[in-house]
């Protein structure tokens, strides 16, 4: 499996945006719809060198003062789309 090593930036957040996600139960932040602005984008094969990869970019001085997060997020592979094969017919 393929994975997709990220540094982002860390948005702020006012106290009182926090108080009303809090209060209000909902999410303060939500990826899917906004997504941190990313700083680096690094691929890996396999787990091991995705996780390797993660702890070098989390030295970095930003991460290390809580400016930027790193994450590790793995690529579900798409299947393949349908092919015609020769000497079929669509049928």
């Amino acid at each position: 499996m393929r994975f997709l090593i990220v540094r982002t930036d860390i948005r702020a957040v006012a106290d009182g945006d926090i108080a009303a996600a809090w209060a209000d139960g909902h999410r303060l932040r939500d990826e899917t719809t906004t997504p941190e602005p990313r700083r680096q984008i690094v691929h890996a094969e396999d787990r091991d060198a995705a996780l390797l990869l993660a702890r070098a970019l989390a030295t970095v001085g930003a991460v290390r003062a809580g400016k930027q997060r790193v994450k590790v997020l793995p690529l579900v592979e798409s299947r393949p789309a349908f092919r015609h094969r020769p000497g079929r017919t669509g049928t």
